[in-house]
């Protein structure tokens, strides 16, 4: 596989999982783009390339980054990627319920050190 590969395959998983957490499917998202849907599952299967501006729409429909759906990054951490997936899921929360979010983890990692 060339590095050209490595990194289409990296986009196309993580227009994937950037649909799903920001709670969108497929179709929701081909409407906003005006495509059929059909159209967004090719791209996420990696059958379809994907131009630049749609590269930027993704982006932003999804509030993530360019670089992020790229795989610019030398080495993709999955685990730093569902973290800032997460973080930006959380900053869409009340107050209130952010708060009896940091709550229940406070609790849960406590009990996980008991």
């Amino acid at each position: 596989m060339n590095s050209n590969e490595g990194k289409g395959t990296t986009m196309n998983s993580r227009l994937r999982l950037a649909r799903e957490q920001a709670g969108l499917s497929q179709g929701q998202v081909a409407k906003m783009l005006g495509v059929h849907r059909p159209t967004i599952s090719e791209i996420e299967a990696g059958r379809r390339k994907v131009s630049a501006e749609e590269i930027k729409e993704f982006s932003r429909i999804y509030d993530v980054g360019i670089e992020w759906l790229a795989g610019m990054d030398d080495q993709p951490d999955e685990f730093e990627d569902r973290v800032q997936l997460v973080a930006r899921e959380l900053s869409k929360l009340k107050p209130e319920d952010l708060e009896r979010l940091r709550r229940i983890l406070v609790t849960l990692r406590s009990e996980a050190t008991q």
